[in-house]
C-alpha cells in the first residue's frame, strides 16, 4: 500500500510542477521574454499545453473573468494538495 501512496504522491507533484512551469512559461512568452519560434520552446510549451489545459479548462469554465489573470493553475494546485493531504490521512487507518 505505501508503494502505490508513494506513486501517487509523485505522480500529483509532478504534475504540480508541471503546472507551475507552464504558468511561468506563459508569462514568459506573454512578455516577450523567450521567444515561440525557437523549436525547443514551442515543444516545451506545447508538451505543457497538452499535459495542463484538459485539467484546467474545466475550472476556467467555473471562475469569474477576472480580467487576463488566470487563476486556474492555482485553483487545481490547491485541489491537488488537498487530493494528495486526503489520501495520506486515510491511509493511516
Amino acid at each position: 500500500m505505501q508503494s502505490i501512496l508513494w506513486l501517487i504522491d509523485t505522480v500529483i507533484t509532478l504534475y504540480i510542477w508541471c503546472l507551475i512551469i507552464s504558468a511561468i512559461l506563459s508569462w514568459l512568452v506573454a512578455f516577450n521574454v523567450v521567444n515561440t519560434q525557437n523549436r525547443i520552446v514551442y515543444m516545451i510549451g506545447d508538451f505543457l499545453y497538452r499535459v495542463t489545459e484538459p485539467a484546467l479548462a474545466p475550472i476556467r469554465r467555473f471562475l469569474p473573468n477576472l480580467g487576463g489573470i488566470d487563476i486556474s493553475p492555482i485553483v487545481l494546485i490547491l485541489l491537488l494538495l488537498f487530493i494528495r493531504s486526503l489520501l495520506f490521512e486515510y491511509a493511516r487507518f
